[in-house]
């Protein structure tokens, strides 16, 4: 379960639009913590320092640390501090359940909270799982069970969603 608990540390790199204007490269890597005031300092004083007097106007141009998610060229900062301090808690495995969700913060926080189930080596296994916790099979009838079956229709149902973190290792989550 490497990969989903991935350490995520997120950073913008922010440039000063007008010198880029003028041709000329001006900005800093930020640190984006839990404090949107903190970043809107940084960025102020990156613009302070531009090599063009009276820079006021700035572009997020490159980021990491966010886990594959996309920050935009001008996600506003609240925005930004949002998604970073949601994936540092989330990590890894927060930054696919939002890219489901289409970068949805609302609705990746509700679905790892609410609607989690588990990581299982397949959905398959979530499914066998699931049902031997709940019901009592007969030995006779277990070797007629198709779990592969039961997971896919639950997946073409909509009655799940998985998040694969690695080639055998599926987070399930329950569908709304």
């Amino acid at each position: 379960m490497g990969q989903a608990t991935e350490k995520l540390e997120p950073r913008i790199y922010v440039a000063c639009l007008a010198a880029y204007n003028n041709g000329r490269l001006h900005g800093a890597w930020i640190d984006v913590d839990d404090d949107a005031d903190a970043v809107r300092d940084a960025i102020n004083l990156m613009l302070k320092a531009s090599p063009v007097a009276g820079a006021e106007e700035y572009a997020i141009h490159d980021h990491e640390g966010f886990g594959g998610v996309e920050i935009a060229e001008y996600a506003g900062v609240d925005k930004v501090v949002r998604i970073a301090s949601f994936l540092r808690a989330r990590r890894k495995l927060g930054a696919l359940v939002l890219e489901h969700f289409c970068g949805d913060l609302d609705a990746a926080a509700s679905a790892l909270d609410e609607d989690y189930r588990g990581a299982f080596e397949s959905l398959a296994d979530c499914y066998q799982v699931m049902t031997e916790e709940t019901l009592t099979i007969p030995e006779a009838l277990r070797l007629y069970i198709d779990w592969e079956a039961m997971a896919r229709d639950a997946r073409l149902n909509g009655e799940v969603f998985t998040v694969e973190t690695a080639h055998d290792e599926v987070h399930v989550f329950w569908s709304r």
